[in-house]
């Protein structure tokens, strides 16, 4: 299950750069972010879940490729970003 439409909100205000800003890298990596701690937590619970660790590699994947962008962009926001969400990108 995806992220309720108040985590989104929540999330989306704390990370926009403009007040109609919700696909901004730094958006979508948070977002990213809470929906993989979400099936994080899914999988310890149940080990054999193959068709959800697939789906969380594939937002790992999507995480990663958007880091490298944004650092290729602009590496403050980078390095913001991965502080604030306490990634071991470095």
């Amino acid at each position: 299950m995806g992220l309720t439409k108040e985590a989104k909100e929540k999330v989306i205000g704390q990370y926009h750069r403009h007040d109609s800003d919700t696909g901004s890298p730094e958006v979508q990596i948070a977002l990213l972010t809470n929906r993989i701690t979400q099936l994080t937590e899914h999988l310890r619970s149940n080990k054999h879940d193959e068709s959800s660790r697939r789906g969380l590699l594939k937002l790992v994947g999507h995480r990663r490729r958007l880091l490298v962008y944004l650092r290729s962009k602009d590496l403050a926001k980078y390095q913001a970003i991965v502080e604030q969400l306490k990634l071991r990108y470095r």
